[in-house]
């Protein structure tokens, strides 16, 4: 099998690791500002797919399919975002031939549409989020629209009907924003994914965003995973995620693992999914949503199960039966923490950082991973998501793994843009993060009570210096030679020591 991977950045470059342990070939695809980018250069083979724009590349079905032809490619992994959860590109590839290394376009059809999905969830006897049952597309007057609202009640939720990542999604506290937010929203969706339809859901005051992860062969059978916590969000995107979740005790973790199966068999599903749930202050939780795809928060269970979920996508896209006892897929090894690093300055309200990225030190040691994608030479560009890496922690405790986490932040260096890192630095220690008192609103809640104040470490100044320390510090690695400097120990020594000589 050679897979041709249908997607960029550090998804990519995690999909053709998998591969290669596998034994398999690969082809990955680029833009024109990805050209010299990591995935590229990790693959066995790249071909050039077209202009920057996701729209002339990335999401071009025909120029994917070409890519997989001439390179003799017989399977195709969608990775996530893009086209991943496109029921026509997995028809497409089903069409020429190709394995496509996720579910069935029918699945994908059925459960990529949000209110597709909790009808589904509807006849399985999960319980869902009151809400509209069908799409408000284009033809969805205001009338109807005012009247819908009406009935579900406020505050709501105008939520895009595909897609997901927090675009087209807009709160509405009371009845006359409601008609301006569905505007935004269908403009929005339209955007990034192509379908502007929208519905509504009833707000939850204050849930907790908690997901199962599951796996289904074509044999009949579904393993349902450990949860994962999803709370920690900004502007409805997830920042940070967790394994297992402090506020799910091992009995609920049953019964949220088993609605989740009972969906996914309902729907027919197979490979690997994600079923989302919101759950209430009292216990109560509710269908979200289904991810038709692999999560960008998926090593986290991978780190407390030991499954490689890549690995298992191929082997039940190859016809494998599913080897995992099911107990043991439900019992926590551990605790994982996973913080998604952008290339945004959180002190100007997280505005993209694009640029050069002229130095990288990822974190190491026990317990850490580092799903880069980026090496350093290349540019970050405009015109995707900006996130560049993952960097999960894990230890025997939460508390374990926090301060484990916390000490890979430190060791964490990019240099030439902004990060998020100083963020999570800061979040790492709030007291009721650290407490585990939080919900969905907590984190928009905190980050309003500080508008204005910096995540930085340093000044202005400082970090002129730690840039210019930093710069000769590769300089030297790089020529092998080390002259009138103190070499420094791991951990960002020569931050400090820059630091220093700022403040003289």
């Amino acid at each position: 099998m050679k897979v041709l991977v249908a997607n960029r950045g550090e998804i990519a470059v995690r999909i053709i690791r998998g591969c290669r342990e596998l034994g398999l070939a690969t082809v990955a695809v680029y833009s024109d500002c990805d050209r010299g980018a990591r995935h590229v250069r990790d693959a066995d083979h790249a071909v050039h797919i077209g202009p920057s724009p996701a729209s002339e590349s990335y999401l071009r079905i025909d120029r994917l399919i070409d890519a997989a032809r001439a390179t003799g490619a017989d399977a195709v992994h969608p990775g996530y975002g893009f086209l991943a959860e496109n029921a026509a590109f997995a028809g497409a590839c089903r069409d020429a031939g190709l394995t496509f290394i996720g579910p069935t376009a029918d699945a994908i059809r059925s459960m990529g549409s949000k209110t597709g999905a909790r009808g589904v969830a509807m006849r399985a006897g999960v319980p869902v989020v009151p809400g509209t049952d069908a799409p408000l597309g284009a033809a969805a007057g205001d009338e109807e629209i005012a009247a819908e609202g009406a009935r579900i009640g406020y505050p709501l939720m105008v939520k895009a009907v595909a897609g997901g990542g927090g675009k087209g999604m807009r709160v509405v506290a009371a009845p006359g924003a409601l008609l301006d937010a569905v505007r935004t929203a269908r403009s929005e969706a339209g955007s990034a994914f192509g379908d502007s339809a929208v519905y509504f859901e009833r707000r939850l005051m204050k849930p907790r965003h908690i997901e199962i992860q599951l796996l289904a062969d074509h044999h009949g059978a579904v393993i349902p995973f450990v949860e994962r916590e999803c709370s920690i969000q900004r502007r409805h995107q997830k920042v940070v995620e967790e394994s297992p979740s402090m506020f799910v005790d091992a009995a609920l973790r049953r019964k949220m693992a088993a609605a989740a199966a009972a969906v996914a068999a309902a729907a027919g599903y197979t490979n690997a999914g994600t079923i989302e749930f919101l759950l209430d202050e009292d216990g109560s939780f509710y269908f979200l949503e289904m991810n038709t795809r692999l999560q960008v928060e998926h090593p986290v269970t991978e780190m407390v199960t030991s499954q490689d979920l890549v690995h298992w996508q191929i082997r039940i896209a190859r016809g494998e039966r599913l080897a995992i006892d099911p107990e043991r897929a439900l019992t926590p090894h551990g605790h994982a923490i996973e913080c998604r690093i952008y290339a945004e300055d959180p002190d100007q309200g997280f505005m993209p950082s694009p640029g050069l990225v002229r130095g990288i030190r990822a974190a190491s040691g026990p317990g850490i991973r580092d799903d880069g994608g980026v090496l350093p030479g290349y540019t970050v560009p405009v015109f995707y998501d900006s996130m560049i890496a993952k960097l999960v922690a894990w230890a025997g405790t939460r508390g374990d793994a926090i301060a484990r986490m916390t000490r890979a932040l430190q060791e964490y260096e990019v240099l030439g843009i902004r990060t998020t890192i100083p963020f999570f630095l800061w979040l790492m220690n709030e007291p009721d993060y650290v407490a585990g008192r939080f919900d969905t609103t907590y984190l928009d809640r905190l980050l309003e009570s500080r508008r204005g104040a910096s995540f930085s470490a340093f000044s202005e100044t400082e970090e002129r210096h730690i840039a210019i320390a930093a710069a000769l510090d590769a300089w030297f690695r790089s020529s092998g030679t080390y002259a009138g400097g103190t070499r420094t120990s791991a951990g960002g020594g020569w931050k400090i020591a820059a630091r220093q000589e700022a403040l003289r």
